[in-house]
């Protein structure tokens, strides 16, 4: 990069950022190339952002694409696991992207004290969706905005929580995103056809298996809410 001049951030990335409040601190964990960083600096976003990445070689091409770009010392890298770089209240929010659930629940249990300061919470996981909600509402916080977001052919979700106390979910919106449900994103009929083929596949794996299944019942009964939603919201034959 020369000047000005730098990568742009993916579709995935931007729609991250799109969750970002303007004048607040973010810390960035697993930056990868510092995109992210350098994209909510460029566009007057944050003032300052704290990047962060556990191994040397991802941490060495952050730094390299840092390097030459006009606004170096509004971003601070640095190396470590997961939230153990942070201390308590130096970040506004926090971003967690492209890892999957199970991993992002382990990093925010590994930091309450960080996650006590109260920080916004804007996570895009590449898998474990349902979980990651529960985990959020089971340790008192609540999603307050989620987004789709297709990129190469696949189709994203990012959410953003807070902290606060609010009752969990049922089942059907834990799988789908109470957001976005409720906000009827644009990508929603995918988002919806693509879970009830995933489901559709559980069910044919499940009818196969020898002796009770009880997760048999709790599919059936999910498929059959999705494609309520499907036909309610969008006039969907399923």
């Amino acid at each position: 990069m020369r000047g000005d001049v730098m990568a742009e951030p993916t579709p995935r990335l931007k729609q991250v950022a799109s969750l970002v409040p303007r004048g607040t601190v973010v810390a960035d964990i697993g930056t990868d190339h510092a995109l992210l960083p350098m994209y909510l600096v460029r566009e007057g976003v944050c003032p300052r952002v704290i990047a962060t990445e556990v191994a040397d070689g991802p941490l060495r091409l952050a730094g390299a694409n840092l390097a030459s770009f006009p606004w170096r010392e509004r971003v601070e890298l640095r190396r470590g696991d997961g939230l153990s770089v942070l201390a308590p209240g130096e970040a506004d929010a926090v971003v967690l992207a492209g890892m999957g659930g199970n991993t992002m629940r382990a990093m925010l249990t590994a930091a309450p004290a960080v996650l006590a300061a109260g920080p916004l919470l804007i996570l895009q996981p590449m898998n474990g969706e349902r979980r990651l909600r529960q985990w959020l509402y089971e340790h008192d916080r609540y999603i307050v905005a989620e987004r789709l977001v297709r990129e190469r052919g696949r189709l994203y979700v990012v959410m953003a929580a807070v902290p606060g106390r609010a009752p969990l979910p049922d089942l059907l919106a834990l799988t789908v995103g109470p957001r976005l449900i409720e906000n009827r994103d644009p990508l929603l009929p995918v988002h919806l056809e693509r879970l009830a083929g995933r489901l559709e596949v559980l069910r044919r794996s499940l009818a196969g298996a020898r002796g009770p299944v009880p997760r048999a019942g709790e599919v059936d009964t999910l498929l059959g809410e999705i494609r309520e939603v499907r036909r309610c919201l969008f006039g969907e034959k399923t």
